[in-house]
C-alpha cells in the first residue's frame, strides 16, 4: 500500500513484482457511486496513452475486481466514449469496441460521460488521461456541492430543513468518500498494489489493508490470470 506519488508507486510495483502474463499495462481501478450500486472504474491513471488491446486488458482485469470487490457475477463493461454509437469517439475507441464486442465479456456499448454514475455499466473502462480527470472533475464537484450545502444550512431559516440536508450530506459523502474503499488496486502486477489518496486518513489506510488482505484471499492475481488467458484465447 502506498498513498505517496501515483508514478513512483507504479514503477515500483512494476519492479517488485512484474507483470502478469498477456497483460501489456498496469491499470489504476477505482470504485465509484452509482445511483444503484458501485461501479469500477479504470484506467484513472496508470497509462496517459493506450492502445486497443490494452483498454481489452483492462477490461478483462476490471471485470475480474468487480466480481471480488462488489460481489457481480457478470459485471457489465461499458467504454467510455464521447457517443454511444460504435462509429463515435477516436480511433482508440472505435477499436477497442470492435474487440470488446467480439470478446467473451458481458459489453453494452459505448458510456457517455453523463452516464458513468447512471448504474448502467459496473466496470467503465478508458484511458488513464480520460479516467483521471473524470475522478479529478468527480471529486471537485462533490467538494463544491458539500461547500454549497454549508453555505446554505448557515445562512437558511428552517432548521428542519437545515438537519435533513445535514443527514443528506453525510449520507453523499459516504457514498461517493475514497476512504470506504481506501484506494485504487493496482492491476495487472503480478502482486497487489494498493495505491491510496495522497490525503488518506487513518480509516482510508485500514481499509485499503483490509482491502488486499481480502484479494489476497480470494486469489486475485491468479484470477486475472486465468481470465486474461482465456480472452487471449478468444481474440484469437
Amino acid at each position: 500500500f502506498s498513498a505517496g506519488n501515483t508514478g513512483a508507486t507504479v514503477v515500483a510495483a512494476h519492479s517488485a513484482f512484474g507483470m502478469i502474463a498477456g497483460v501489456d499495462r498496469p491499470a489504476l481501478a477505482t470504485t465509484i457511486p452509482t445511483r444503484d450500486r458501485a461501479a469500477v472504474l479504470v484506467d484513472v491513471g496508470a497509462n496517459a496513452e493506450c492502445r486497443p488491446q490494452h483498454l481489452v486488458q483492462f477490461a478483462t482485469m476490471g471485470t475480474v475486481y468487480a466480481r471480488v470487490a462488489l460481489g457481480l457475477e457478470r459485471p457489465r463493461v461499458g467504454l467510455l466514449s464521447i457517443g454511444e454509437e460504435e462509429t463515435k469517439g477516436n480511433d482508440l475507441t472505435r477499436e477497442a469496441h470492435r474487440l470488446l464486442k467480439a470478446g467473451p465479456l458481458t459489453f453494452i456499448g459505448n458510456l457517455e460521460a453523463r452516464d458513468v454514475y447512471s448504474g448502467q455499466a459496473d466496470v467503465i473502462v478508458c484511458d488513464g488521461f480520460t479516467g483521471n480527470i473524470v475522478l479529478k472533475v468527480s471529486e471537485g464537484l462533490v467538494e463544491m456541492v458539500e461547500d454549497v450545502l454549508r453555505e446554505e444550512m448557515r445562512t437558511g431559516v428552517a432548521s428542519l430543513r437545515s438537519f435533513f440536508s445535514r443527514r443528506g450530506l453525510r449520507e453523499l459523502r459516504r457514498r461517493v468518500d475514497y476512504s470506504e474503499y481506501g484506494g485504487a488496486p493496482l492491476i495487472g502486477v503480478a502482486g497487489l498494489c494498493i495505491v491510496g489518496h495522497g490525503r488518506s486518513s487513518a480509516k482510508a489506510v485500514q481499509n485499503a489493508v483490509a482491502m488486499a488482505s481480502r484479494l489476497a484471499a480470494c486469489d486475485f492475481v491468479e484470477r486475472i490470470e486465468r481470465e486474461i488467458a482465456a480472452t487471449r484465447v478468444c481474440h484469437h
